[in-house]
């Protein structure tokens, strides 16, 4: 089933241009064919195709289908984005497919890379959302930095994911199903080492991932797994 995204389906009954694009010149559809939409904010519509001409593709909804996430909490991974950008794209496309709800970058002392433009991570987070089936395309935040965000009031759970040696126990052990997580992951050279302190002050737990030494992209997968397969519904 192909799922076209239409965030403004509920005030305009039209396929954005690039989506009627590959609606109507790719997979080859014209008036009368029904398709399926999401607004990418939980739910899904069934719509029939009214008018297909040039670069247009105007529909009318013919039912409206909300959309229950299938795991419970607000699921949120805030990550060091990775020097390779196919890595951290990689983990954007992933994590979607898995379901999670909020990503966030964070500039940290090490990190490797300290800009990120964030329109291209956006098209992968919808392009995982309808490859996927769902119907919630994942907030998106800006490049922030570390210290300014662990300052920022998170509701629920809060989480260091760090490689340094100490009594850490495993997210799995410590996490408490139902309710808001957030865990951070950091850059390749991972945090500094008073960067832990300043988070662990305010109020982040430190735990461990795995026995395994992870790549960045890898451990915010593994985050995202755990806090996903022990929310489920």
């Amino acid at each position: 089933m192909h799922v076209f995204y239409t965030p403004n389906i509920d005030t305009t009954p039209e396929l954005p241009e690039e989506e009627a694009g590959h609606c109507l010149r790719v997979l080859r559809l014209t008036t009368g064919d029904e398709v399926m939409l999401t607004d990418g904010k939980g739910a899904f519509y069934k719509a029939v195709i009214t008018v297909a001409g040039g670069k247009r593709c105007q529909v009318k909804v013919i039912e409206t289908l909300p959309q229950e996430k299938g795991w419970n909490g607000w699921l949120h991974i805030a990550m060091a984005p990775t020097k390779n950008m196919d890595r951290t794209e990689w983990f954007a496309e992933k994590a979607t497919e898995i379901g999670f709800d909020e990503l966030t970058f964070l500039n940290c002392r090490y990190s490797e890379r300290k800009v990120i433009k964030t329109e291209r991570i956006e098209k992968i987070l919808v392009s995982a959302v309808k490859q996927s089936l769902k119907a919630t395309v994942p907030a998106l935040e800006e490049m922030t930095d570390f210290r300014r965000f662990i300052a920022t009031e998170h509701k629920g759970q809060k989480f260091i994911a760090h490689c340094y040696e100490g009594e850490k126990p495993l997210l799995k052990d410590v996490l408490r199903p139902g309710e808001d997580a957030l865990v951070l992951i950091g850059p390749e050279g991972d945090f500094s080492e008073e960067e832990v302190a300043a988070a662990i002050a305010a109020g982040y737990r430190p735990v461990s991932l795995g026995r395994s030494r992870l790549r960045t992209e890898t451990a915010a997968l593994v985050a995202v797994h755990t806090l996903n397969l022990l929310n489920q519904k």
